[in-house]
């Protein structure tokens, strides 16, 4: 996957992610962080990917994506324990 880390400073980041996919679940999961003042994403075009904006209080941004990140792995892995009991 493509990460292009456009600006980053403690408490605010700009990321261009190649998934649409993937920067609309992060902007979900970040925004259930009460450490996050902001996040949304944006794309000027359609042809282009989309921009990931962070902004946090009291931890580094960076921390706080390390955070959804985790959080999404841990859900996904629930999921697919659900799934392989299915059968």
């Amino acid at each position: 996957m493509e990460l292009e880390i456009l600006k980053s400073s403690k408490e605010e980041i700009e990321v261009r992610i190649g998934n649409m996919t993937l920067v609309e679940i992060l902007r979900v999961y970040l925004n259930k962080d009460s450490g996050v003042t902001f996040a949304a994403w944006k794309r000027e075009h359609p042809s282009e990917k989309p921009i990931l904006k962070v902004m946090t209080k009291g931890k580094t941004a960076k921390k706080a994506i390390n955070d959804a990140v985790s959080a999404i792995t841990k859900d996904l892995e629930k999921i697919e324990e659900n799934f392989k009991k299915i059968k």
